[in-house]
């Protein structure tokens, strides 16, 4: 790809699952929309990774922790917007991992690959499972921002284990 390939990629990856959840939901103009910083984070991330293109494989364990951390935090800010919305809680728990996957499901899509959560790897699972942990641990006396912590903190650890223990769903379909 070209440099704005890339950055086109890049900038799908990161807004594309947040931006599907608002305009399903009707809340436009999208976040990224009203919020220029993302557009400069997103540019500015994708120009640093590609001139430290040959020192990224050695970064592969804290990408891999970013991403973890990222689909966490975007799993559990989906239900919330869900919730914002009036939407049932299974609505909001599907918000909440479209948040956090569709971004690279879109990516690869335009990349002409199998998107990472249509594999056996444990990712959309993970969100899933976050967004039945808010709503579980929201039935409890505890505090709103640590119901946020909890359930961001369920989808992280699921997904370390996984990938840790090597867990996966079973395949039904072989090509």
């Amino acid at each position: 790809m070209d440099p704005f390939g890339i950055l086109i990629i890049a900038f799908v990856t990161a807004v594309g699952g947040g931006t599907l959840r608002d305009v399903l939901i009707g809340d436009t103009p999208v976040s990224w929309m009203t919020n220029i910083t993302f557009v400069y984070v997103i540019t500015a991330s994708t120009i640093f990774a590609v001139i430290l293109k040959s020192k990224i494989d050695y970064l592969r364990k804290s990408l891999f922790l970013f991403d973890t951390i990222g689909i966490g935090l975007y799993t559990v800010v989906g239900v919330e917007k869900g919730i914002s919305a009036g939407l049932h809680p299974i609505l909001c728990i599907a918000l909440g991992t479209m948040s956090a996957c569709f971004g690279g499901v879109i990516r690869d899509i335009l990349c002409n690959e199998i998107p990472v959560i249509f594999r056996k790897e444990v990712y959309a699972t993970a969100c899933i499972f976050g967004g039945i942990a808010y709503f579980l641990i929201k039935r409890l006396p505890i505090e709103g921002d640590f119901v946020f912590i909890i359930a961001g903190l369920v989808v992280i650890v699921i997904r370390i284990i996984a990938v840790k223990y090597k867990i996966s769903l079973p395949s039904l379909y072989k090509q």
